[in-house]
């Protein structure tokens, strides 16, 4: 699990620091707020894909 995390980057050592600490009730609200970071970019960015994203909301 270990080897794992250290492939991801920053965002394994924040999971292996969750899950070392036992603070497995952060990891959905962790996941949630990067759904919403990525698509807020792709509907920053991309003009083609804003009115698929706008109709999710």
């Amino acid at each position: 699990m270990q080897d794992f995390f250290n492939r991801m980057g920053v965002l394994g050592e924040l999971l292996s620091f969750l899950w070392r600490r036992k603070l497995y009730w952060l990891i959905p609200m962790i996941l949630t707020l990067l759904v919403f970071a990525v698509l807020i970019v792709i509907g920053t960015t991309a003009g083609g894909a804003a009115p698929f994203i706008y109709t999710l909301f």
